[in-house]
């Protein structure tokens, strides 16, 4: 399924799928700043890991590197996989040099719309953590709304892609 999702290139950045050549790059954008707030993330965070999370995905689940518009620099990642029921769930990271500079809001808008377009009949949801601000305002940004439902993960609560939400 995910593995139908070409690139997307948008003004300022590249986006496509993580290879077994990304597996540096991954590793120097995880710091302790990302694996701090992503359970599911090692602290440190190695090349076995890199090389892991990316052969651990594949056609029913991916992370897409978030590059430079020349697809040289990894500014970050983000995460789609499909969940039961039509749902799929999306998260991110991105490096501390790519934050605050509107990267991570064109790159989850850009593959938010891309997914919406090729499977309009699935919902498109997010976890976040009331306390993580910066991520709780991207999301909203870029249309996802709260359901009130709590998330999967610890502390986290789920929020719902509304289609036709102001881009």
């Amino acid at each position: 399924m995910m593995d139908s999702i070409e690139a997307i290139l948008t003004p300022r950045c590249l986006i496509s799928q993580l290879k077994e050549t990304d597996v540096g790059a991954l590793q120097a954008i995880t710091d302790a700043s990302v694996t701090s707030l992503i359970h599911f993330l090692p602290e440190p965070f190695t090349l076995a890991d890199a090389e892991a999370l990316i052969a651990g995905f594949g056609p029913e689940g991916s992370f897409f590197g978030v590059w430079d518009a020349a697809g040289a620099d990894l500014k970050g990642v983000i995460g789609v996989h499909p969940k039961e029921n039509r749902e799929i769930e999306i998260g991110y990271w991105f490096s501390g040099a790519a934050r605050g500079k509107g990267l991570a809001t064109e790159a989850v808008r850009a593959v938010v719309t891309r997914l919406a377009a090729l499977y309009p009949e699935h919902q498109i949801l997010a976890e976040c953590h009331p306390g993580n601000g910066r991520s709780w305002a991207l999301l909203e940004r870029v249309g996802f709304v709260p359901t009130g439902k709590t998330g999967h993960r610890p502390g986290r609560m789920v929020l719902s892609w509304r289609r036709g939400s102001p881009d």
